[in-house]
């Protein structure tokens, strides 16, 4: 075997020289195209922006590559893509936004198309029939990022950056409120409806309105709002009422506010809720800080009474009916017909009363009331319309009752009314008729009537008699008295032969009668005569 050379004699390695990569001169032109291709995709993608998602419920007067999404009409992005929603109950528009308006997408902005619309009040979007629909962009608020959006199918009132508030209001159902209708200030346009929802629960809406400046300086903790949609016609007890605000308000519905009272108030800040009322009539309204509840029970019918119906005394409104139901006694084994109402008492003041707290205050003068007579009953508001309310008069002379304070609620004596008094009379009536024997009067009537028929056969057939036999002899009579009232005539007569004859035997007794009287006043001077006779005379 060879032997092994020592170390220092093994021979070193000497490294190459690196070489160079050269490219051959054919590839240049190809890399400098890949290289100018991926800086236009670079710059194109930049150029895109951000890539959002927004869900509409039809792809109307969309189309890709074509439709602009634009803010205030700037354009700020373009419909890339159009597919529909997984579900297929809506369609899925991909846009590109521009990175300028990157920090538009947020939680709260809003989308829609703007497109031609016709609506009660006013025609938007008449410009898009020549530049086609677009996409409106309504910047919000918030500073949570968002890349997927649900478009709105109503186009919203924009109000950023115009002067002016918006204020929450609250009622139980929006009537014929709509987006855009108006908001009227002493029968002025002083703003409108920018938004709506139903609340948790399902029982009342909240609106919201943008009240413009300097309208908005007049909306302060006293100021009601009230529906002034179409025309407000009320029939109740007291008539016929009809009112509305402006013609606007009559197509398209509205809302009107005023301040309450005199005083003036502080301005309420943005976003301040208020209630919206019904009606102005409930919207004016003295507030009521306290009411206390009653239940009237009453026995007539309670046909025409709803609850709103007011409560008098004297014509004065204290109260308000709030329910009208019906429950039924068992141990009595009747039903009864409780009607609960809302009493004003602060409206009620009594004549030096000592100070106390306002509930025992209000306790004790319902007590003096109703011990003197005070009751509650129904009474007819309009005779056209049925319509009643509850009344609460002095009865005097009324049966001493008490107020129920241990019910809940407690119940307020009642008395019956003057129709129900009129019913009972009847019903009186009704009984007492009931209690007539028809069928033993029947049979007397028709006995006397049998007999009625007897009687007028007989006197028929005397009454035949007369005319058959008297009747003729009562002419003959007649006729013969006739004739002697004729000759007595004729006697009578001024030139009839008994007159002349008359005349002188009349003559005759007068002279008679004269003689007479000489010889009587000559007996009287002289009644020896009637011895003696007559002297005679000296020659």
């Amino acid at each position: 075997m060879a032997e092994t050379p020592p170390l220092d004699e093994v021979p070193r390695a000497i490294p190459d020289e690196p070489r160079r990569i050269r490219i051959p001169y054919v590839w240049i032109l190809p890399i400098l195209v890949v290289a100018a291709g991926i800086f236009v995709a670079i710059q194109q993608k930049l150029a895109q922006g951000t890539t959002i998602e927004i869900s509409f419920r039809t792809a109307d007067d969309l189309e890709p590559n074509k439709t602009t999404i634009r803010y205030k009409n700037v354009e700020i992005g373009e419909v890339a893509h159009i597919r529909v929603s997984p579900d297929r109950k809506s369609v899925v528009v991909e846009a590109h936004i521009k990175r300028s308006a990157s920090d538009y997408l947020v939680a709260d902005t809003r989308f829609w198309v703007v497109r031609p619309r016709v609506s009660a009040g006013n025609i938007s979007g008449l410009g898009t029939l020549v530049s086609g629909a677009y996409i409106g962009v309504d910047v919000g608020h918030s500073a949570v990022a968002q890349r997927r959006f649900v478009g709105l199918e109503v186009p919203p009132i924009v109000t950023a950056g115009e002067p002016g508030r918006e204020f929450v209001l609250h009622a139980e159902d929006i009537g014929s409120l709509n987006i855009g209708s108006v908001v009227l200030y002493r029968h002025i346009p002083a703003g409108q409806v920018v938004a709506y929802a139903l609340d948790p629960g399902g029982k009342t809406v909240t609106i919201k309105v943008f009240i413009n400046s300097p309208y908005d300086s007049f909306v302060t903790a006293k100021t009601r709002f009230w529906q002034a949609s179409g025309i407000d016609m009320a029939v109740d007890s007291a008539g016929v009422h009809l009112r509305t605000e402006s013609l606007a308000s009559i197509i398209e519905g509205g809302i009107a506010f005023r301040p309450f009272g005199e005083i003036p108030a502080e301005e309420s800040p943005a976003d301040t809720a208020f209630r919206l009322f019904g009606d102005e009539e409930r919207a004016q309204r003295e507030p009521n800080t306290l009411a206390r509840r009653f239940v009237m029970y009453f026995q007539g019918s309670l046909r025409g009474l709803s609850p709103g119906a007011p409560v008098t005394l004297r014509g004065i409104d204290i109260g308000e009916v709030k329910k009208v139901s019906i429950e039924y006694d068992s141990q009595a084994g009747e039903l009864r017909f409780p009607v609960e109402v809302d009493l004003f008492t602060q409206r009620i003041h009594g004549h030096r009363s000592p100070p106390a707290p306002a509930e025992e205050n209000d306790r004790t003068l319902i007590d003096s009331m109703v011990a003197h007579g005070m009751r509650a009953e129904i009474k007819s508001g309009n005779l056209l319309t049925g319509a009643k309310y509850v009344s609460v008069e002095v009865h005097k002379g009324a049966m001493r009752e008490q107020v129920g304070w241990d019910a809940q609620p407690p119940v307020f004596p009642t008395a019956p009314g003057a129709f129900d008094e009129i019913q009972d009379s009847l019903g009186d009536i009704a009984k007492k008729l009931d209690r007539v024997p028809y069928d033993q009067l029947s049979a007397r009537l028709l006995t006397t009537l049998t007999q009625l028929e007897a009687l007028l056969k007989r006197t028929d057939a005397v009454m035949q008699r007369v005319n058959d036999e008297i009747a003729p002899q009562v002419q003959a009579t007649l006729a013969q008295a006739r004739g002697a009232m004729q000759t007595a005539r004729e006697a009578l007569a001024p030139d009839a032969p008994l007159q002349s004859d008359l005349g002188a035997t009349l003559l005759e007794l007068s002279r008679a009668a004269k003689s007479v009287q000489a010889l009587a006043d000559y007996l009287e001077r002289h009644p020896e005569a009637l011895i003696r006779g007559k002297p005679k005379d000296a020659p």
